[in-house]
């Protein structure tokens, strides 16, 4: 989620979370797992961005994270295939503004393997929306980063046990928990 150019390296990342995303990425084409991208934009004019929003706001007045700007767009080195399934949100989560709920129940989908930047960002909403949702979760902790590492430990060590299982790539291709 959110490993798109404007955002990976940006808010923590880099090449390492990439090399992990791309094995997971990998190993869930591999297994018959179907891949989903979530990726932040918004159309041009930024209708859907309240002036209170104060994450959002802030790219007001430019050309910043708009559909056609090439920090909305997934990282090349993870680029989706054809059969891959791209949504757009509107909000931290990747639920909120977006049809993911509707394309995970459509498929039949009541597990989510989720990675992403930043941890205390779309991570953190994104498990805490999906549990409400009643989604089983897993998050694979050398896809996420952070710009705080302090947060990002808490989260990972503290927080998402609670909802979810916390694994390495490693570790969530030999089915351990």
């Amino acid at each position: 989620m959110d490993l798109q150019q404007g955002v990976v390296g940006a808010f923590g990342g880099g090449p390492e979370v990439l090399a992990a995303a791309r094995r997971a990425i990998d190993l869930a084409r591999g297994g018959g797992v179907p891949v989903v991208y979530v990726r932040l934009a918004f159309r041009t004019g930024y209708p859907e961005v309240d002036s209170r929003n104060r994450v959002f706001a802030r790219v007001v007045g430019g050309a910043r994270f708009t559909d056609e700007d090439p920090a909305t767009q997934i990282a090349p080195s993870i680029a989706p295939e054809p059969e891959d399934i791209v949504v757009t949100k509107k909000r931290i989560s990747a639920f909120s503004g977006s049809d993911l709920d509707y394309v995970l129940r459509s498929s039949g989908i009541d597990t989510l393997v989720m990675g992403g930047v930043a941890t205390s960002g779309v991570v953190l909403s994104t498990l805490r929306q999906a549990s409400d949702l009643d989604y089983d979760a897993v998050v694979l902790r050398d896809v996420c980063a952070d710009g705080d590492p302090e947060v990002h430990r808490v989260l990972l060590d503290k927080l998402f046990p609670r909802q979810a299982s916390v694994m390495t790539v490693d570790e969530w291709e030999g089915g351990t928990s």
